[in-house]
C-alpha cells in the first residue's frame, strides 16, 4: 500500500491548511487511518485517528477543537483540516494506515506556521 500526502506549506499563525492522503488501495479495507507529526528534534507524535467507517474519531489534546479528520473511501483519500494554526504545529505530517497487522506510512508533508 502506498500513501501519498499533499497540502502542506507555509501559513501564518491563525491560518488554515487541508492535508490530503491518497492511498493506492481501497481505504475501506484499512481498519484505521490517521495522522502523525514530527517536529525538529522531537519524537513523532499522534495527531488524529479515524476508523474505516468514520464511526470512531479521536484527537490529541493539542489539536482538539482546531483540527478535523475525515475520509472519503470512494476516493481512497483521508483529510486533515487544520484551522487556527499555531507555530507549535510546525512539523512534518505523516499519513498512517493499518490493515490487520500491517502498518503503512506516507513520506510526509511539511507544514510550517510562522508567527
Amino acid at each position: 500500500v502506498q500513501l501519498v500526502e499533499s497540502g502542506g506549506g507555509l501559513v501564518q499563525a491563525g491560518g488554515s491548511l487541508r492535508l490530503s492522503c491518497t492511498a493506492s488501495e481501497n481505504t475501506f479495507t484499512m481498519n484505521v487511518m490517521g495522522w502523525y507529526r514530527q517536529a525538529p528534534g522531537k519524537q513523532r507524535e499522534w495527531v488524529a485517528v479515524i476508523t474505516n467507517d468514520g464511526g470512531m474519531i479521536n484527537y490529541a489534546d493539542s489539536v482538539k477543537g482546531r483540527f478535523t479528520i475525515s475520509r472519503d473511501n470512494a476516493k481512497n483519500t483521508m483529510y486533515l483540516q487544520m484551522n487556527s494554526l499555531k507555530p507549535e504545529d510546525t512539523a512534518v505530517y505523516y499519513c498512517h494506515a493499518r490493515r490487520a497487522a500491517s502498518w503503512y506510512w506516507g513520506q510526509g508533508t511539511q507544514v510550517t506556521v510562522s508567527s
